[in-house]
């Protein structure tokens, strides 16, 4: 038997939360490429932890292993810590069931510092490691709540974490940024490698606003200037200067903020939104992926916040789904971060400094003022995408270090991946 390639995270399809949808899509991707894939997780889906999913199948040709865990959910801190921590045990033990000698198991990091399982489990049966960053922990926790982690506690869990880090065979991390946290850790550069995410873009094309039915179900007529946000709520995203803009907007009736999907900050999003008496918002929740080109195509503009602490240690995922849309990114964030220096330098959407409402509102209105500035954004956005940002550069690049890591996950390998044809 050949080697698999065995990816961990907390979530897997059917789950529509951001990690997963990524996953899922590169899981089932480098399967229809002839790669022996593999993915442990859990039972829950992000908004329904006692969805209890079997906890065993093969889906798309992807062998998926789901471990029991604690299901508090995301309400509590501690509530889920024990998730966390009882899906670190539950993954460590169906790790050393699963892993062969030979295989690249592939630490995500949904929860935190599930390397350091990865990497023990990964020494015991003679696997590979790699990691897939989608954020850094325990910094993330200190900049979102300060003090939560007492000083030595963290100190400890970083160089745990570096360790699992600088022992691994690879590391895939989102942006430039993060890149420069990892060797400045003391990294090997030829271990670091810079893998953006992607959106699907045979699912997620640019289509009028008029044509959307979303945004016909929801009562927003033609003329009206939608924007929008579709994804995670977290607590890494800065909603205030949102607000502030909404404020000085709200007795223009032509703009509207249509708020898709849910997380940390949803309740407090709507908290605010009430207390303010805006009647400019609408709130959905999160739309299946079927649904999500339609979806985006609501909208006009798409915003899109970071803490600009939290700089090289995330990259939000939904600039992606917003360029293969084809509209604007309005960025509330650090403009000189990797997301304001890519609309920026791409011209596909404009970065605005946390907590400029007023700056917000007036790059809004002129937006809105100049429909062929809109127009030619929008395309560059979609063009970006398509040279850049599409699951098939991702692919290519997994299967480049997977080969040279494992050839023998590798089946049937085509030396020449096909490329779709995006407009």
């Amino acid at each position: 038997m050949g080697a698999r390639l065995v990816f961990v995270n907390r979530y897997f399809h059917p789950d529509q939360s951001a990690t997963s949808r990524m996953l899922s899509d590169l899981a089932f991707r480098l399967a229809a490429r002839g790669v022996a894939v593999a993915v442990v997780t859990s039972r829950q889906l992000y908004e329904d932890p006692h969805a209890a999913l079997p906890g065993r199948e093969t889906v798309n040709g992807v062998d998926v292993y789901r471990v029991a865990t604690a299901t508090r959910g995301r309400s509590r801190l501690l509530g889920r810590a024990l998730d966390y921590v009882s899906f670190h045990v539950a993954a460590g033990f169906e790790l050393l069931k699963v892993l062969s000698r030979g295989d690249v198991v592939v630490a995500k990091t949904d929860p935190p510092l599930i390397s350091l399982v990865a990497s023990r489990a990964a020494a015991v049966r003679g696997a590979v490691l790699v990691n897939w960053l989608q954020d850094l922990f325990p910094e993330v926790a200190s900049v979102l709540t300060p003090g939560l982690i007492p000083g030595w506690v963290e100190r400890a869990l970083v160089e745990a974490r570096n360790n699992s880090l600088r022992r691994a065979a690879m590391n895939v991390v989102l942006g430039e940024r993060m890149r420069a946290r990892l060797l400045s850790m003391g990294v090997d550069p030829s271990r670091v490698k810079v893998v953006p995410n992607w959106a699907n873009l045979a699912n997620v094309v640019p289509r009028p606003a008029a044509s959307s039915t979303t945004r016909q179900r929801l009562g927003l007529e033609v003329g009206r200037f939608v924007i929008g946000y579709s994804g995670n709520l977290g607590r890494a995203h800065e909603f205030d200067t949102l607000i502030g803009a909404a404020r000085l907007l709200r007795t223009d009736r032509q703009f509207a903020f249509v708020i898709t999907g849910g997380g940390a900050k949803a309740a407090a999003l709507r908290d605010a939104v009430r207390a303010e008496g805006l009647d400019n918002f609408l709130f959905q929740g999160y739309q299946p992926e079927e649904l999500l080109s339609d979806s985006l195509a609501a909208a006009d503009v798409h915003f899109v916040s970071l803490l600009p602490a939290l700089e090289g240690l995330i990259v939000p995922s939904k600039i992606y789904g917003i360029l293969a849309a084809g509209r604007p990114a309005v960025l509330v964030g650090d403009p000189a971060g990797d997301l304001g220096r890519l609309v920026t330098s791409e011209d596909c959407g404009i970065a605005v400094p946390v907590g400029d409402g007023a700056r917000l509102a007036a790059e809004l209105v002129a937006l809105r003022d100049s429909p062929e500035r809109l127009a030619a954004m929008g395309k560059k956005a979609r063009q970006l995408a398509v040279s850049r940002y599409t699951s098939e550069h991702a692919v290519a690049d997994w299967l480049a270090f997977v080969e040279a890591l494992a050839p023998s996950a590798i089946l049937s390998t085509p030396r020449t991946l096909s490329q779709p044809r995006y407009t």
